[in-house]
């Protein structure tokens, strides 16, 4: 529990990692556990109550910094928010016409697939939705790394949020045939 109290507010600076969307997760995890080695409230047993209450902060800390780290999604989101920028997830549902036509031909072919029991059509449309998903997470990585295109990202979130809510659904109708 070396570092500043402000290192609580700033996952990227509690696990002494670079502020960046791109992540090398086996890193992330590394310096998670280092981190929860130092912190986790057991270590701490026999201190006094104000130092298990620290323990306590810079564990439940690490824990939700590693969570939001480890996910695209939220960590693009928790450095826009870093930056200032706010995604605007509940009330900004704008989409590009062409991502639009294509959630329609989604939602059309998994509503097909669902009807027909074809787990065909479903292991087809889950690849093309995964593939969507890579494409988006690259772009991201692009807009906030390199072109600090902040407000673009954003909006890249927000497509990325409705692919995610997509795959769910995907995958539930799979294993509905599995089930």
């Amino acid at each position: 529990m070396n570092a500043a109290p402000s290192d609580l507010n700033d996952f990227f600076a509690l696990f002494g990692l670079p502020r960046s969307f791109r992540m090398d997760l086996a890193q992330l995890e590394s310096a998670y556990r280092e981190v929860q080695a130092r912190v986790h409230p057991d270590r701490h047993a026999a201190a006094g109550d104000a130092q298990q209450r620290v323990a306590m902060q810079w564990a439940t800390a690490a824990n939700e910094g590693f969570k939001t780290l480890k996910q695209p999604i939220k960590r693009a989101q928790y450095l826009l928010k870093l930056a200032g920028v706010d995604v605007q997830a509940e009330s900004n549902t704008a989409m590009p016409p062409a991502f639009l036509m294509q959630q329609m031909e989604w939602r059309e072919a998994l509503d097909e697939a669902r009807s027909g029991a074809d787990r065909s059509a479903l292991d087809a449309l889950e690849g093309e939705v995964r593939s969507a998903h890579g494409e988006e997470v690259a772009r991201l990585e692009q807009l906030i790394d390199e072109c600090r295109d902040l407000q673009s990202a954003a909006a890249c979130v927000r497509k990325l949020m409705f692919i995610d809510k997509f795959r769910n659904e995907v995958a539930e109708a799979l294993d509905h045939l599995d089930g």
